[in-house]
């Protein structure tokens, strides 16, 4: 006991330090800083900090339990929650490549769940360290939809401007919480019951950040098979709602049952149907569907059952379901077109996907991020010296300022066309930037009072953001204010 007295009194500062990263957001500012302070480096990359950082915590770890002899039991009580979480981190940390292997057989693999070979290496581990059966197996999954989320968000929303970066702290926030405690302790089998809006401009990349949340939901782990009871492949549907006509989609959301109406030949099963217990579904274009579609929407979300066209049998529903608009909801929800109680139950969270011409207009040079990260889809690789020819023949065509109307979707089209003909001279159709341009001669021709420098600044806001909600967050006002002064001007 003495001998781990003494440790503890050399170690307690650094291991509390350590506790405290480990409940922290991995894309936040406040990770990085800590992770630099205890990695000991001075300065460095994120990967070489945090593999600094792992090394000390292990060696660290390795002299404690030697002492413990797997009994956290023998621990002073006020130290036994942060010397376990320390054990936790390094846990997790030690089988970081095994995880980030099994991620990629299992996106190349598809549905049918792959092996974990390394489970029993894992629940040895976790043994050795003092933790039971039960908990060893929760923390494989819970260390496996970690993974997952951090793979996810850091893949399929790349870029380092700022707004981007809230966007991944955001969605990280969304799948456990901003206090992981308490996801750990009551939340990690009931984020199903908390349903996500992502709003923004069409192109922005909702669809990337729907996809990062719905493959990164947690999944059980099956000891009698050696591998997680489903693949994340299978665990996110989506679907575009707004490519079937009114009946179609209830067929497809909800399924029919054979003679429901005219050419029902056969049973079909419906997305709400086909989603997992721990799956997500993704309803894209929630602000084109029709007002009985919204209350059949609504019935599910309040009730977590429907029933299939053609049957009175009630189906149960345990996913999570993600939703996403181009659409001002505000607006339509003012004019009858949305329904308020379904709005209400689809925005447990909000988030909003900045356009690309303010991440651009934040850090210019996430367009050479954004180009390497496209044309390494395409082709596998991103050399440097193909990435800035491509950034240069698009940046030498559409000029410092264009406006990215179509976002990094349009982006992704510029690189193939760079890449087939030389050139993308960009849209000229509904570029956005006339409003920034007449906003900005009128100030400069001194032609503003306060109301007019107010009101010019809250329709920029509202052509970048699509909002009342976001206009008013950012420009500190009422939302009626803005709404003022946008009806005004015009929008």
């Amino acid at each position: 006991m003495k001998a781990i007295e003494t440790i503890l009194a050399t170690e307690r500062d650094f291991f509390a330090k350590v506790a405290r990263a480990a409940f922290l957001n991995p894309f936040g500012e406040s990770r990085d800083e800590l992770d630099l302070l205890l990695a000991g480096t001075g300065v460095g990359d994120r990967g070489g900090v945090l593999a600094a950082l792992i090394t000390r915590v292990a060696e660290r770890v390795a002299v404690l339990q030697r002492e413990l002899r797997s009994n956290h039991l023998r621990l002073p009580a006020a130290d036994r929650e942060t010397v376990r979480t320390v054990l936790l981190f390094d846990l997790f940390h030690r089988f970081l490549d095994a995880f980030d292997r099994l991620i990629r057989e299992q996106a190349a693999a598809g549905d049918t769940p792959c092996p974990v070979p390394f489970a029993g290496g894992f629940l040895g581990a976790f043994a050795e360290a003092g933790f039971s059966e039960t908990e060893s197996r929760r923390y494989l999954g819970l260390f496996y939809q970690l993974r997952r989320a951090f793979y996810f968000i850091r893949e399929g929303l790349a870029g380092s401007s700022p707004s981007l970066r809230r966007v991944r702290e955001h969605l990280w926030q969304t799948l456990f919480t901003h206090n992981i405690r308490w996801f750990d302790q009551y939340l990690w089998d009931r984020m199903e019951d908390f349903s996500v809006l992502l709003l923004g401009e069409t192109g922005t990349g909702k669809g990337a950040a729907a996809a990062a949340i719905g493959r990164s939901g947690f999944i059980p782990f099956d000891p009698k098979t050696g591998r997680f009871s489903e693949s994340f492949t299978r665990n996110f549907l989506a679907v575009n709602l707004s490519q079937y006509p009114e009946g179609v989609l209830e067929s497809e959301l909800f399924g029919h049952r054979k003679g429901a109406f005219t050419g029902a030949i056969d049973h079909h099963e419906g997305v709400f149907s086909r989603c997992t217990p721990h799956g997500a579904i993704f309803l894209d274009e929630i602000g084109e569907v029709s007002l009985p579609v919204q209350v059949k929407l609504l019935q599910v979300l309040q009730e977590r059952s429907f029933s299939p066209v053609g049957s009175h049998q009630r189906l149960r529903f345990s996913g999570r379901v993600i939703a996403a608009t181009n659409r001002d909801l505000t607006r339509q929800r003012e004019q009858g077109e949305f329904r308020d109680d379904f709005y209400y139950r689809l925005c447990s969270d909000v988030i909003t996907i900045p356009p690309l011409r303010q991440r651009l207009q934040e850090c210019p040079d996430e367009l050479g991020e954004l180009v390497a990260g496209i044309l390494t889809r395409l082709t596998g690789t991103a050399p440097k010296r193909e990435v800035q020819l491509l950034r240069k023949a698009i940046e030498r065509e559409t000029g410092a300022n264009y406006p990215w109307p179509g976002n990094v979707r349009e982006l992704e089209q510029a690189v193939r066309r760079v890449l087939v003909t030389g050139h993308y001279r960009g849209e000229e159709k509904g570029a956005p930037s006339g409003v920034t341009e007449r906003f900005l001669a009128d100030v400069a021709a001194g032609g503003l009072d306060a109301q007019g420098l107010l009101a010019g600044y809250c329709c920029i806001l509202y052509e970048r953001h699509g909002t009342y909600e976001e206009v008013a967050r950012r420009a500190n006002l009422d939302r009626r204010t803005v709404k003022k002064y946008l009806q005004q001007a015009g929008e």
